[in-house]
Parts: C-alpha cells; structure tokens; sequence
C-alpha cells in the first residue's frame, strides 16, 4: 500500500467486533481487511452536501401530470 495510517478506535462493543468479524470470516478476510474496506468504501462515497449542489446544478426537469400517470402506467 501507498501512504498508510495506523488507526485505533477505542470503546467498540465485544458483539459489534464479533459481528464484524464473522463477515470477515465469511468473505475469506482478516478483521483488518475487512474494516479496511469499509473505510475506503465509506471515503470514497460523496458527502450529502456535495450530492445536493451537484443535484442544484442540473437542469430541472419538467413534467406534466399526465407524465406522471403514463411513468405510473409504465413502471416506471
């Protein structure tokens, strides 16, 4: 790996870390492993104020009533 931290987190409970570990177990990972993941998964995902002004930006969809019974109709 690249540029690494070692992180300690403090006051987990006993079952939350044997849950975690089971999931661990069960994709083949060390506990490690497996909560590295979470952290990557967990940073690489936008923060809601991000996805907000991004959402502002778009252009604004336009749509009449009957749309909304034809994407009901559809589905969709």
């Amino acid at each position: 790996m690249a540029d690494t931290t070692v992180i300690e987190v403090q006051g987990v409970p006993t079952g939350v870390v044997e849950i975690l570990k089971g999931r661990a177990e069960a994709r083949d990972l060390s506990l490690a492993a497996y909560i590295r993941g979470l952290l990557l998964e967990e940073a690489s995902r936008p923060e809601l104020a991000e996805v907000m002004a991004r959402m502002a930006e778009d252009e604004p969809i336009h749509y009449t009533e009957d749309d909304l019974r034809a994407f009901k109709a559809d589905h969709r």
